[in-house]
C-alpha cells in the first residue's frame, strides 16, 4: 500500500484541505464542517461505546496532517496517528506537538497487541487495495485491547453528492467505495463483535437541534458519510 500512496500523498502536504475545498465547493460547505461532523460523531461513539475508559488512547491510521485532531484533544488522554506519507507525518508534528506521529509501511501497524483503546481511520480504506482490506482492519483490531473499540469513517456510496465530491477529488481517483453492509462484513470477520453502522452528515448544519435529529436517523442509509464501529473481543 505504502508504495503506491505514499508519493501520492506527499505532494500533498501543503495543499491537502484547499484540494478538498475545491471538490466539495458544489455543496457550499467547508472542509471544517465535515472535520466538525465527524468530531461530534467521535464524541458520540465514546459516550456509546467506551463510557468506562474516561481517558481513551488513540490510534489514528491514516491520519494526513492531522487536521482533525485539535478538534479530538478534549476526547483522549493520547493521540498518537501514523499515515504512509512521511511529508504530511513532518506537518503534523509540527502542527500538533502534543501528540506522537511516525510514518509507517502501509502494512503492519508498528505498534504492539492491545497498545490502544481506540483505531481510528478516516477515509482511508478506499484507498487501501480492495486485496488487503482483510489485512488492512485485522491490524486496526490488533492493536486496540479487549474491549476497545475500531471505528471507520468512510464515504456513503449510496449519497449522490459524496460520489460526486469524490469525482471532482484528484487524489481519489483511486478510490474504491464500499458500503455499510460489505464493511460491516469486513469488520465481523476480523473477530469484532457488536458490529454496526451510524450514517451521518444529513443536514448542512451541526447546531444542537440538527445533530439531534441526525441521531435519531443514523440507522437511515443517506448520509454523505457513515461510521462503522466494533468492539475488541
Amino acid at each position: 500500500m505504502a508504495e503506491t500512496m505514499q508519493p501520492e500523498f506527499d505532494a500533498y502536504r501543503d495543499t491537502y484541505v484547499d484540494t478538498v475545498e475545491q471538490s466539495i465547493s458544489f455543496s457550499g460547505l467547508s472542509h471544517g464542517f465535515f472535520q466538525h461532523s465527524k468530531a461530534l460523531m467521535i464524541r458520540d461513539l465514546l459516550a456509546l461505546r467506551l463510557p468506562n475508559r474516561p481517558s481513551p488512547r488513540l490510534l489514528d491510521v491514516g491520519c494526513g496532517i492531522g487536521a482533525l485532531h485539535p478538534l479530538l484533544s478534549g476526547q483522549f488522554s493520547a493521540i498518537h496517528g501514523v499515515d504512509v506519507s512521511g511529508e504530511s507525518i513532518e506537518r503534523a508534528k509540527q502542527e500538533n506537538p502534543g501528540n506522537l506521529y511516525d510514518a509507517y509501511d502501509g502494512e503492519r501497524l508498528p505498534f504492539a497487541d492491545n497498545s490502544f483503546d481506540m483505531s481510528l481511520s478516516i477515509c482511508v480504506m478506499h484507498h487501501v487495495p480492495v486485496d488487503q482490506w482483510e489485512g488492512f482492519m485485522a491490524e486496526l483490531t490488533r492493536v486496540v485491547s479487549p474491549g476497545g473499540m475500531v471505528c471507520l469513517i468512510e464515504h456513503n456510496p449510496v449519497n449522490p453528492g459524496t460520489r460526486l465530491s469524490v469525482a471532482r477529488c484528484p487524489f481519489d481517483e483511486d478510490a474504491v467505495l464500499l458500503g455499510t453492509r460489505k464493511m460491516r462484513g469486513f469488520m465481523r470477520r476480523a473477530g469484532l463483535a457488536e458490529v454496526a453502522t451510524r450514517n451521518f452528515v444529513f443536514f448542512p448544519s451541526n447546531r444542537p437541534g440538527f445533530r439531534a435529529l441526525e441521531r435519531r436517523l443514523h440507522w437511515l442509509p443517506l448520509g454523505a458519510q457513515y461510521a462503522a464501529i466494533g468492539r475488541v473481543q
